[in-house]
């Protein structure tokens, strides 16, 4: 009955202050579903022994909520139980991060009175056992509140009812809910990159990991292999396997460290050790679960592992759902330049869930809009016209604007990679920003700068170029700038200095006949490539464009 949309979790975690009635409520709700009870606090208890006063007296607080991050983390590999948190549970980003992606979160609500009567007389509660636990209570309340309304898809008020009355309110937003999210999940877009008999599809929506359908087509033997990373596997990888599992899909798993530093040939042997450790043959698919690095790092693999194995996009960042997962791009780094070392594979399927971007640092959401700008600069005036409308629903993350995003990125994209797959002409004006930012990567060292960051910098380098050749003017700068500077991109490069900018771009792969190949802009929406670029005005834009 209550399935959540949410990666597939049939889980209900209850958040709320102490004395809003987890305990109460969680018990009372699970025997009426006929789920699983869970109380974190007792797990707790029964693993270390001793009472959660004991652990606050020689731990500290950070050391119980270290024991409660990692309890927590445990607690939801299990999927049908009603959790009872404790109510510092949310105090943590990660912790909320796992809730939102391990079940449906309900925000118990009581007022402040109801929660000193439950609480005043109880010696249990260490956080109120001082001299005056009245103002301790109200400080913890005006600390919490905004987190559980943050983390919870039902809050529910929980006042002087009964509890069965709650349990029956609580049923019915349960099934409201599951009806707005289904409503959602209905509005899924499907396109489609045309390569003839290497095209696909891609799929993007709500709750699509909720479900194996799209991905069971593409597992013909019944065995896959999934890479991610340290960051998104303790998110969305048991998840994924129990779905597959489910499915008698059997799965192995290969988890790398997270960051562009580890996007080398080092750590892509990793993923070959295990392919040959577990004997994957030409029919496993790879399953990439994560951004850009994990992608491109595993349509590599891929592309090479006994010559050449199925492949399965499953983007968890906004930059690789509407950029990298979608083409074929695949590869690594290389110490002296930057995706140097790749191959063109293209994927069997793009699955874009937009719900995953819940999860997703906002320093990454705005790395990811560097992208989603891009085409409207280079091709779509409209959508540009559209972003400048709604940025600020962007960056709050409002659902059905990432899913307009994300779905007009992907068709400008398709459409492009359908005409020009490998990159010999039009594909390039893809690369705006890229030249300049790629530069920054390399020069500030993998990693320091996030790739949409850098694009946001470089994109800016190159309209300022673009100005300097009497292509732009400053107000079409200014513009763009102030778009970057919306979605909480960074508008201004670090200073390298202009021999070491120069020396980067020069081994960037586009390079041709010994001549850096800029994109830049003819007039905003409509990009062009050029070679032909004086040294000079060149030099100005790096000087004018970068900070001390």
């Amino acid at each position: 009955m209550l399935v959540n949309e949410k990666v597939g979790s049939n889980n209900i975690i209850l958040v709320g202050m102490m004395g809003s009635g987890k305990s109460t409520v969680g018990r009372a709700l699970a025997k009426h579903l006929r789920m699983k009870f869970v109380d974190s606090d007792h797990e707790i208890q029964q693993r270390t022994g001793v009472s959660i006063n004991h652990i606050f007296d020689v731990e500290g607080e950070q050391g119980f909520r270290d024991r409660e991050s990692q309890e927590l983390e445990t607690i939801l590999q299990q999927d049908g139980i009603v959790l009872a948190t404790g109510g510092g549970s949310v105090l943590l980003e990660n912790n909320r991060a796992i809730m939102k992606s391990r079940g449906l979160v309900v925000y118990l609500h009581a007022n402040m009175n109801e929660l000193w009567q439950r609480t005043r007389h109880d010696k249990g509660r260490p956080l109120l056992q001082n001299e005056d636990p009245l103002r301790k209570l109200n400080e913890l309340y005006a600390r919490r509140n905004d987190l559980y309304i943050e983390v919870a898809d039902i809050v529910l008020q929980t006042g002087r009812q009964s509890v069965h009355s709650l349990i029956l309110q609580l049923e019915q937003q349960i099934e409201n809910y599951k009806k707005k999210m289904d409503s959602k999940k209905n509005t899924s877009q499907k396109l489609k990159v045309e390569l003839n008999e290497r095209s696909y599809e891609i799929h993007v929506g709500n709750g699509l990991l909720g479900s194996c359908e799209l991905l069971i087509p593409h597992i013909p033997n019944k065995r896959a292999a999934i890479i991610s990373n340290t960051t998104v596997a303790p998110l969305y990888l048991q998840s994924l396997q129990n779905i597959l599992n489910n499915a008698a899909v059997e799965t192995i798993s290969v988890i790398l460290p997270d960051g562009e530093q580890y996007k080398s040939i080092d750590i892509l042997n990793l993923i070959y050790d295990e392919l040959l450790k577990n004997r994957c043959e030409r029919s496993t698919p790879l399953i990439a679960l994560g951004g850009g690095v994990i992608g491109d790092m595993t349509g590599f693999a891929a592309a090479t592992y006994l010559r050449g194995v199925p492949f399965i996009q499953i983007p968890t960042t906004l930059l690789s759902q509407v950029d990298s997962s979608v083409g074929g791009k695949t590869g690594i780094n290389h110490p002296l330049g930057k995706n140097m070392i790749g191959a063109f594979y293209q994927p069997r399927i793009v699955i874009a869930d937009v719900s995953v971007l819940s999860t997703l640092p906002d320093k990454e959401l705005s790395a990811g809009l560097a992208e989603v700008v891009k085409y409207g600069l280079i091709r779509d005036v409209d959508f540009l016209e559209w972003l400048e409308e709604n940025m600020e629903a962007l960056v709050s993350r409002d659902t059905e604007a990432l899913k307009h995003a994300i779905t007009r990125s992907c068709i400008n994209k398709a459409e492009i990679v359908g005409r020009d797959e490998r990159e010999s002409g039009e594909r390039a004006l893809l690369n705006l920003g890229h030249t300049f930012g790629h530069a920054i990567e390399s020069g500030m060292g993998y990693g320091v700068w996030l790739h949409g960051e850098a694009v946001a910098a470089g994109t800016v380098m190159a309209a300022d170029l673009s100005r300097r050749m009497g292509w732009l003017d400053q107000k079409d700068v200014d513009r763009i700038k102030n778009i970057f500077t919306r979605a909480g991109l960074p508008v201004v490069a670090p200073n390298l200095g202009v021999e070491k900018y120069l020396d980067y771009m020069g081994m960037d792969k586009k390079v041709e006949g010994g001549k850096i190949r800029f994109v830049l802009l003819k007039a905003v929406g409509r990009a062009v490539i050029e070679s032909e670029v004086p040294t000079e005005l060149l030099k100005q834009t790096i000087e004018s464009c970068t900070h001390v």
